[in-house]
């Protein structure tokens, strides 16, 4: 046998070689039975265990006869083969038999990578001893049968193979590597965009719930760890203080007796600066911190280390190359050598290639696979902690700096975490190319490592200039602002001023990011100029060190593609490092707030041994651990099934004594013991954005009784008739289409059908009209409501319930000053009885209408018609809202019970939506899209750029041809000295076209950096200007996150996405195309190859780029929700808390998170689909390059030759980045698309027209409305039907009429808010339709029923423009009875009110609303229901101060409190939209009509009416 080898051992040195039979019949049959037996156990395993039998499919059974027949004996005649062979064949087979079984019972099983190498190993290793038989047959067949045998069992084993690459459930081996099992959903993505509804389920490990419960265990342990090391900080820096300041007495002692005359303040001052710098570093790392990115490693580290072995073989095989390349140089050179050796390297360049783009892209999928999930696990801790975060840390961010921990910053980690292993993968390849480097070139290639290492610290420096969050979180947190209130700013006029504020941000934002953009063009010039500079520095020392050193092809282009391998590092580190330094500045972000204190979970007990359902012992809360108590010493028991009213003035700490039961404020002493479950309805009401239905349910399991029942108790019957969709009606953020009342009533039904033990109620009759309140203490909170056998606690201002109640808590200033019944505390004279004196009007009235607030148990005829007169007002209210409808909304209810549900719910849903799902353009991107892009860059710019980047790229081809032509220059001068004088001018062309390059580039990205800034800059300005110009319908029907979206994901990406893509895109559609330029030089064969592999390119990608970008689309929409839903439940912390929803709230995100990370995941499948498709394409360039350099070898220069190949080398590279930029720029356009959306929305008027109003218009006041018609929008049905009227200067006017009558919509069309659908409104005698918006609405005062605050100072809030000096907004600070309280303040008017004026009571921001009116003064004022939310006391005070500086203007005052408007000129009563009665109070209660009907209801009499006058 070793005979027969050694004799065939010749075969590489024959022109047409062949492989030993020896070695076909052993070795080549035992490398696949090897790999068999080797890998067999694993699948053996299965069978031992006890599994469900499972049904054989056809496919298996198919699989199995292939594996018996293909058994055939393969051996020659050859001694101890002879025997070996056949019983080593048929003992695998029988093992093969048994694997397939076992993979079989497997779960879930597939297929097995195993049996298809196995496979595929038989067919390679047959295709030698088949090749063998055929040259022989070509001579003559010996021995027919065996001849026939061998060819079918090679059939059959071709067959198996694709049997073995065959799926029976899901994706296959072959499938899996090759991602194949992605394509059927991008070619439906390429027939038709996808949608939602096309994306699969996610695998189990790959869902939100599973990610976050890892990450949450290794969270804890790592958290914990942290907090005890911090814990040690902080006591190891209390001592070493507590050492320095012994040390500094001992000191001060010494020098003092020493008397140095060393002047005490200038130490004192030296050390006060030192402790100030040690102080600030202190405090930016108060937190316990490095714990975080342990978490990340600890939750997924599997998934690391299968992605570093990716990364490692593909790291390794990127090298191997550049050596074939080289044996491929020799071989053109050596014109004696086989064509086969030829054929042999480029076959293996190939594999080479395929096994590399095959290891590149599964750890590409792994990684971004880890950056998803990481995104995934950090957005749901981040949520989760929102959850639980106490006072003190909610008060460190607003809600948009929280939003942006899980929008940016999450998306930080998600980034950097794609390309984590090039920290170690980078450094591995440059120490590996300058090895082989060296080993071509010598020292020499010092030189150009030299000028490398010089490169990065540049590159350091400038990745750590970057700090550009700060004015975007600015920004965010203004645009917040202004949006939520919107409706303050247009009424106000006060656009301009907050639009300037924003603008004003938006410049530092573009100043930093402009100075960024140029640090970061710095770094791309010396990048560019990096592979330049390096080879030619060493190419040149090379040279010049020695003269035998000439430089050859092998060499030379060896040298070249190592240096491109080197490349890629080089590029990636300082982004690396650049990313890693944001991502930092994240982490410290992340680590601060879910680091933060929880709310404390034991502040309120629950104690059954108890005998009382709350009680408070000796309580002493405040809002933060080190602020000033606002309830001191607070003891209370409330027993079960009592009614229990707290009263007190404005600030007197009521709702204070609510969040105190609640758990939410820090207890200081005593405790709170409460029995049984919580319902709390806040003083503002917080809705949904949800059905009206979900809003009432809130997660309780549906019962329809109960739910009409409560429906019907807290009087929403009348408004589920008005909505379009009744229950089922979608309710816009925060209640945008329901009114102060019906937001009020749908957050009390919440809480009568929670079915809890203690009912919270804080104050939730003030924002109702006051027969509705009366409606609702009767029915649902009074001793005879659906609530009567609870106990409930109810916060009021209205003194006409307090009769009814069990007990009643006065609060003075923190501290219950009386507890009692009624009658007691009345008797008692304390401050209760002072407090009810002060009302003796509303007392006479109560005691009057005692009888018909509660009627006696007798007397209960009278109970039904009080029901219907509620009820049929309540009915006849047309509401305003109605005006969100469309005309497609009037559905036809179905009475018919015996419809089925689901039709009946189909045919609700489309009228219910008030919020549109977000529109999403489809298909391509438009190019009017890119032209608009290139219009705001500017056409001179685009231009040159492309221009600049155009010479470069002939530059670089330049150096090339030049190298080539150098190199080729070894074979002219073989054996005589190599002239200097030529070398010197090869050395010195070759350098200057690199340097070209780089200053073309430079040159190239600076121009594009100020284009894009211009863009950057006008889009913004744009879509501010319009947002602000926007009629108020389009806020009523658009979330505010969607237009916050804007603002910040797609702005963000017009700047720094958007230029970095189109850079690229640029650079790497040049690079292609000068590639291609070469090979087609080198090779002309090539242009043949280039036409099929171009139209094949342009299919996959057009294939990729239609899924792709809708799969982005999809993503950016179903992101939305993700952060309208944090929005949400941070602002509606306090409720989710009090009803214990916190798990339903966290399974809804958990939700959200996964829709979204469905569009995400075939996005980043979809991207290895196309990577894996494009790089063969690569493969077969380089395959073909090579293929044609070998056919052509007698006629090229092994210059070219090197050069085409190492050009090919690089263009898979360049490909795959081609259409990824492609994608990336046509996908990040989108954001261009969507903010264009928004700059093209219709305005409302203009601001200021040439009819311009006098001076001091309006100067008398006088109103007139002629025949005045509105409707909300075309189409729909009017809101006011031809109101006429003319009020008087300074007359004194209230609007009365049930909700929904029309009062709001006729202050909307004061301020023009809405537009006139007929008839005209004349002030002074002006037309205000002529008028600009901003002449008419600045000339007119309004107090709005919401007091809205913005983030700034109390100054700012009063007057925005700086027009009145300080005298004047301390003078109406005096008159609006805040004097006290501003100048009680540390900052006094530079107070700073915090996000929405948390920081102040609603009866202080009504007051404060009021201030501004005074501040303005103007001759017409409206008050929008405006003493809503106040106690009886400020309510007088207001009044009071309105009738005083009012006096000679003209007031219209939109009542719910009948009181407030008895002393009136005139009252308007409204009805569906018209004036139904118009006269003086006393003539109105005579007439006995609708006014009298109301006033009855409200307790009020004639002789009330007499006295008020």
């Amino acid at each position: 046998l070793i005979d027969t080898f050694m004799s065939s051992v010749a075969f590489p040195f024959e022109s047409d070689p062949d492989l030993p039979i020896c070695l076909e019949q052993t070795v080549l049959v035992w490398i696949p039975l090897g790999f068999l037996w080797l890998c067999a156990p694993h699948h053996l395993i299965s069978l031992c265990k006890r599994t469900t039998k499972k049904r054989m499919s056809k496919l298996y059974l198919c699989k199995q006869v292939m594996h018996t027949t293909s058994d055939s004996t393969q051996t020659e005649k050859i001694a101890g083969v002879y025997y070996a062979n056949p019983v080593l064949f048929a003992v695998t087979w029988i093992l093969l038999l048994l694997c397939q079984e076992g993979l079989r019972r497997k779960e879930k099983h597939v297929d097995s990578a195993t049996l298809f190498f196995f496979w595929l190993l038989l067919v390679v290793c047959d295709i030698f001893p088949f090749q063998t038989l055929i040259r022989a047959a070509l001579r003559e067949v010996s021995d027919v049968p065996r001849f026939c045998l061998f060819y079918i069992s090679f059939g059959l084993e071709l067959v198996a193979l694709v049997l073995s690459a065959n799926p029976e459930k899901a994706a296959t081996f072959l499938s899996r590597i090759t991602f194949n099992f992605i394509s059927s959903l991008v070619v439906k993505g390429y027939k038709r965009p996808l949608v939602q509804e096309d994306m699969w389920d996610l695998k189990d490990i790959d869902t939100t719930d599973h990610i976050s419960q890892v990450f949450s265990s290794n969270m804890k342990t790592e958290l914990d760890a942290a907090r005890v090391r911090y814990q040690k900080k902080l006591q190891k820096r209390a001592s070493s203080k507590r050492d320095k300041a012994q040390k500094e007495d001992f000191h001060d002692g010494m020098s003092n007796g020493l008397g140095k005359g060393v002047s005490q303040d200038v130490l004192m001052m030296v050390r006060e600066t030192f402790l100030h710098k040690k102080k600030n570093k202190e405090q930016s790392e108060d937190y316990p911190n490095s714990w975080l990115v342990p978490t990340i490693y600890k939750s997924f580290k599997w998934i690391l280390i299968e992605s570093a072995f990716f990364k490692l073989v593909q790291d390794a095989l990127s090298f191997v190359s550049p050596q074939i390349l080289k044996l491929m140089i020799a071989f053109t050179e050596d014109k004696t050598s086989y064509a086969w050796v030829g054929y042999m390297y480029a076959i293996l360049l190939l594999l080479v290639a395929v096994l590399q783009s095959l290891c590149l892209q599964q750890y590409f999928q792994r990684c971004f696979v880890l950056g998803m999930q990481v995104r995934t696990a950090i957005m749901a801790a981040v949520y989760k902690k929102a959850l639980v975060v106490s006072n003190d840390t909610r008060k460190e961010s607003t809600v948009g700096e929280t939003v942006n921990l899980i929008s940016a910053d999450a998306q930080r980690f998600n980034d950097v975490t794609n390309f984590i292993h090039l920290l170690w993968s980078c450094p591995l390849q440059i120490i590996i190319s300058i090895a082989f480097l060296w080993i071509e070139l010598g020292p020499s290639v010092l030189a150009g490592l030299a000028v490398m290492v010089l490169m990065v610290p540049i590159n350091g420096l400038i990745a750590n200039k970057i700090e550009n969050m700060k004015f975007k979180d600015d920004r965010l947190k203004v645009m917040n602002e202004m949006l939520n209130g919107i409706k303050i700013l247009k009424l106000y006029a006060w656009e301009p001023s907050f639009q300037a504020q924003a603008e004003g941000i938006r410049e530092k934002e573009l100043k930093v990011m402009k100075k960024f953009s140029y640090l970061s063009s710095v770094s791309t010039f010396f990048f560019t100029c990096a592979p330049a500079l390096v080879s030619l520095a060493s190419f040149a020392v090379f040279v010049s060190v020695s003269p035998d050193n000439v430089l050859t092809p092998e060499k030379a282009f060896t040298s070249i593609s190592l240096f491109n391998i080197l490349r890629f590092p080089l590029a990636m580190l300082p982004m690396l490092i650049a990313s890693i330094v944001q991502t930092t500045v994240s982490k410290k972000r992340l680590e601060k707030f879910l680091s933060g204190e929880d709310i404390e979970a034991g502040a309120v007990q629950h104690d059954s041994s108890f005998k009382t359902a709350v009680s408070v012992c000796d309580g002493t809360f405040a809002w933060e651990r080190d602020a000033e108590p606002l309830l001191k010493n607070v003891s209370l028991e409330i027993k079960p099934g009592q009614l229990v009213a707290v009263v007190g003035a404005v600030g007197s700490g009521k709702s204070s004594l609510i969040s105190a039961l609640l758990g939410e404020m820090h207890s200081t002493k005593g405790f709170i013991n409460i029995q049984g479950s919580i319902a709390y309805v806040p003083q503002q009401a917080w809705i949904q954005n949800a059905t009206l239905k979900d809003n009432v349910l809130f997660g309780s399991p549906n019962d329809e009784r109960r739910f009409k029942e409560v429906i019907k108790a807290c009087a929403l019957e009348p408004d589920l008739e008005l909505l379009p969709g009744g229950a089922l009606t979608e309710i816009g953020e925060k209640g945008i289409n329901l009114s102060g009342g019906q937001k009020q009533r749908v957050s009390l039904a919440r809480a009568a059908y929670s079915q809890a033990d203690i009912y919270l109620l804080d104050d939730p009759l003030s924002a109702v009209d006051a027969h509705v309140g009366k409606h609702l203490f009767e029915n649902v909170i009074g001793p005879k409501g659906i609530l009567q056998n609870k106990t409930r606690i109810l916060v009021t201002h209205g003194v006409s319930f307090l009769p009814h109640v069990d007990e009643i808590v006065v609060l003075v200033d923190g501290v219950v000053s009386e507890v009692g019944s009624y009658s007691s505390l009345r008797a008692s004279g304390g401050a209760f009885s002072e407090f009810l004196d002060t009302y003796a009007k509303e007392q006479r009235t109560r005691t009057r209408s005692e009888s018909e607030l509660l009627p006696d148990s007798e007397n209960t005829d009278l109970d039904t018609p009080l029901e219907d007169v509620v009820s049929s007002t309540l009915k006849r209210e047309n509401s305003i809202r109605r005006s969100q409808r469309n005309s497609r909304f009037d559905i036809r209810r179905r009475k018919n019970s015996s419809v089925k549900k689901t039709e009946k719910a189909d045919d609700l849903t489309k009228g219910q939506k008030l919020i549109e799902k977000e529109a999403m353009e489809t298909g391509r991107v438009k190019f009017s899209v890119f032209l608009q892009y290139m219009r705001a860059m500017g056409w001179g710019y685009t231009t040159m750029a492309f221009v600049v980047y155009f010479i470069q790229n002939i530059a670089f081809v330049g150096q090339n041809l030049w190298l080539s032509e150098w190199t080729n220059d070894a074979v002219v001068y073989v054996n005589e000295t190599y002239p200097s004088s030529l070398r010197d001018l090869r050395v010195g062309v070759f350098g200057a076209l690199g340097l070209a390059q780089g200053l073309f580039v430079f040159l190239g990205t600076l121009i594009l950096v100020n284009a894009n800034i211009a863009a950057s800059r006008i889009l913004h300005e744009r879509l501010l200007k319009n947002m602000m110009r926007v009629p108020m319908i389009f806020f009523d029907t658009t979330p505010i996150g969607r237009v916050v979206n804007r603002f910040a994901k797609d702005i963000f990406t017009i700047d720094e996405a958007i230029p970095n893509s189109l850079r690229s895109w640029i650079l790497c559609l040049l690079g292609v195309l000068g590639t291609l330029f070469v090979i087609c030089l080198a090779t002309p064969f090539f242009t043949i190859v280039l036409v099929p592999l171009a139209i094949i390119y342009y299919f996959v990608q057009r294939f990729y780029v239609a899924t792709s970008r809708q799969l982005r689309r999809l993503d950016s929409v179903s992101r939305s929700p993700i952060y309208s839903h944090f929005g949400e439940t941070v602002s509606g912390l306090t409720v989710i808390r009090a009803y214990n929803h916190q798990e339903r709230f966290l399974k809804h995100n958990e939700i959200t998170i996964d829709e979204n990370v469905k569009s995400v995941y075939p996005w980043i499948v979809s991207n290895r689909w196309l990577a894996i498709r494009l790089e063969f394409l690569g493969n077969l360039v380089v395959f073909f390059s090579c293929l044609f350099a070998v056919i052509s070898r007698d006629s090229i220069d092994s210059g070219i030759v090197g050069l085409s190949i190492s050009y090919a080398l690089n263009v898979t590279q360049t490909l795959n980045w081609l259409v990824r930029m492609t994608s990336e720029l046509e996908t990040n356009i989108v954001a261009v698309e969507r903010v264009s959306e928004y700059i093209e929305i219709e305005n409302e008027a203009e601001w200021v027209t040439d009819t311009r109003p006098p001076k001091d218009w309006p100067e008398a006041g006088r109103l007139q409305f002629e025949n005045y018609k509105v409707r909300y929008r075309p189409g729909l049905d009017l809101v006011l039907h031809g109101i006429t009227c003319d009020i008087g200067s300074a007359e004194k006017i209230g609007i009365v009429g049930r909700t929904g009558a029309g009062k709001s919509s006729l202050t909307n069309c004061l301020f023009r808010i809405i537009e006139a659908a007929e008839g005209r409104i004349l002030i002074d005698g002006i037309d205000i339709a002529k008028l600009g918006l901003h002449d008419l609405r600045s000339n007119l005062t309004i107090i709005p029923q919401d007091p809205v605050l913005f983030c700034g100072t109390l100054r700012m809030n009063l007057d925005p423009f700086d027009k009145f000096s300080d005298e004047d907004v301390w003078k109406v600070l005096e008159l609006s009875h805040l004097k006290d309280f501003a100048a009680g303040l540390k900052e006094g008017l530079q107070h700073e009110v915090s996000e929405g004026g948390e920081n102040l009571s609603v009866g202080q921001r009504q007051l404060l609303c009021l201030a501004r009116a005074l501040l303005r003064k103007s001759r017409i004022l409206i008050l929008d229901e405006a003493t809503a939310a106040v106690d009886l006391e400020t309510d007088n005070l207001i009044q009071n101060t309105i009738r005083k500086e009012f006096s000679s203007c003209t007031v219209l005052t939109i009542a719910h409190r009948l009181h407030s408007i008895m002393d009136s000129s005139r009252v308007m009563v409204l009805d569906a939209g018209r004036i139904v009665e118009f006269d003086t109070p006393q003539n109105l209660l005579s007439n006995k009509g609708h006014f009298y009907a109301m006033a009855k209801d409200a307790g009020i009499t004639q002789q009330d009416s007499s006295t008020a006058l």
